[in-house]
């Protein structure tokens, strides 16, 4: 009776999974789910061919050393099946970059450093542990000494062209001060004096050379592998269409030299709510603005019919 009973539950296991993969093979199609163009569904982990050329403002990492090679390969790996994460990059970077781009040619700064935005915050207004704000992760002191406005009423460090003029001015003097782009763009993370000292304690002049802690270790790899990863989707195993992306939506300017008693009000007159006037404003950290010294302030107003 034993037996048979054993006999009868494995009979009715088998017939389970039998339902269970019919149903699996029965899953919808590209089509069913109305996708512009059909999305390759082939998951499988590879291990990943090293780029040539892989480079960070014209300046060349030395996969050809052991140890470089498997920190970049880290890199790759990690923010390629990290794919989440990616696709988030990818739509981000969509609506961001073009905010970004301009503001560092106008500055003479590589446009490589668009990716460490990317590592910095996410492309996210983000909050360090240590206080840093924003897109590029500006401290409280930094934004002061380079003019933002830095307050509860104010923060600045949120206004995304602001920040990114700020950011230009640091990695210029950090490239004066060390002849290289890369350890420019190491100093961000690690300070300009943290960088000095260590290539002075270590003897050495390039990034590589470095022996770092866990964080601007692999500060560089970072960008490096985000660059990589961005530029070529496909490669990596992305799969999107143009409109799977975020869009920048367009806004005009309003020059506000007064104090607003309520920003809710004032959203009301340009046909929005405050919370669609925070989001394209985020440095007004109030619902009201103080300015007893009558500064001129300019708000971003989405243009009609952008938000129903």
């Amino acid at each position: 009776m034993q037996i048979l009973k054993n006999t009868l539950a494995a009979i009715g296991l088998i017939c389970i999974s039998g339902l269970f993969i019919f149903s699996m093979q029965k899953a919808p199609s590209d089509e069913t789910i109305g996708k512009e163009t059909p999305i390759v569904k082939d998951y499988n982990v590879y291990a990943l061919e090293m780029p040539e050329g892989l480079n960070f403002a014209g300046e060349m990492v030395p996969v050809e050393n052991p140890d470089i090679y498997e920190r970049m390969d880290r890199e790759l790996l990690v923010n390629t099946y990290w794919q989440s994460n990616g696709l988030l990059m990818f739509k981000r970077a969509q609506k961001y970059f073009p905010v970004i781009e301009p503001i560092l040619e106008k500055n003479g700064v590589p446009d490589d450093f668009k990716y460490l935005a990317v590592i910095e915050s996410g492309l996210t207004n983000a909050v360090s542990p240590a206080g840093a704000r924003g897109f590029w992760q500006i401290m409280k002191t930094t934004g002061r000494e380079n003019g933002l406005e830095i307050n509860t009423n104010v923060d600045e460090r949120y206004n995304l062209e602001m920040a990114t003029e700020v950011a230009c001015k640091y990695l210029k003097k950090a490239k004066a001060q060390f002849g290289s782009w890369t350890l420019a763009a190491a100093a961000y993370n690690a300070g300009n004096s943290g960088i000095s000292r260590r290539l002075k304690e270590q003897g050495v002049a390039n990034y590589y050379d470095l022996l770092l802690g866990e964080e601007t270790g692999r500060y560089m790899f970072r960008i490096v592998a985000l660059k990589e990863i961005l530029n070529n989707p496909s490669k990596y195993g992305f799969n999107f269409n143009k409109s799977d992306l975020y869009t920048y939506i367009p806004t005009f300017k309003v020059e506000v030299d007064t104090a607003v008693t309520d920003f809710s009000q004032f959203a009301k007159q340009f046909g929005i709510n405050y919370k669609i006037l925070k989001i394209h404003n985020p440095w007004l950290r109030e619902r009201h603005l103080n300015n007893k010294s009558r500064k001129p302030y300019t708000i971003e107003i989405p243009k009609e019919g952008y938000y129903k």
